[in-house]
C-alpha cells in the first residue's frame, strides 16, 4: 500500500491561488495513477482530478480543468495540484489518492488504493 502525505493547504482570500502537494512513499508511485478529491462540510466527496503515469490527466469538471492543473514528478514522487481563482466553494479538505488506473477515480464509490489524510482548504471573502 501506498502512504500519501499530503501539505499545502490553508486559507486564501477569494482570487488566489494555493498549491497543494502530495508525497508518496512507494517506489511503484511511478506504474499508479494519482489523484485528488475533495469533501467539504454536509457534501458528497467529489472527484478534482487525476494524472496516470504518463502524463495523461483528467479533471472532475469544466470549471475545476479551466482553474486547476495537477501535475506530478515522478523522481521526486510527488504530486501537486495548482489551483487558482479559487472561490469560496473550492472550501473542502482536499484528499490525495493512488490508484492503478485513471478510470479508478471516476467509479462509483472511487476504487483507489490509497488515501492521504487530507488538507484543509479554507477560502474567504
Amino acid at each position: 500500500q501506498v502512504q500519501l502525505v499530503e501539505s499545502g493547504g490553508g486559507l486564501v482570500q477569494a482570487g488566489g491561488s494555493l498549491r497543494l502537494s502530495c508525497a508518496a512513499s512507494r517506489r511503484t508511485f511511478g506504474n499508479m495513477a494519482m489523484g485528488w478529491f475533495r469533501q467539504a462540510p454536509g457534501k458528497e466527496r467529489e472527484f478534482v482530478a487525476a494524472i496516470n503515469w504518463s502524463g495523461v490527466s483528467t479533471y472532475g469538471t469544466d470549471s475545476l480543468k479551466a482553474r486547476f492543473t495537477i501535475s506530478r514528478d515522478s523522481a521526486k514522487n510527488t504530486v501537486d495540484l495548482e489551483m487558482n481563482s479559487l472561490n469560496i466553494d473550492d472550501s473542502a479538505v482536499y484528499y490525495c489518492a493512488a490508484a492503478w488506473s485513471i478510470p479508478s477515480f471516476t467509479t462509483a464509490p472511487p476504487t483507489v488504493s490509497s488515501w492521504g489524510q487530507g488538507t484543509q482548504v479554507t477560502v474567504s471573502s
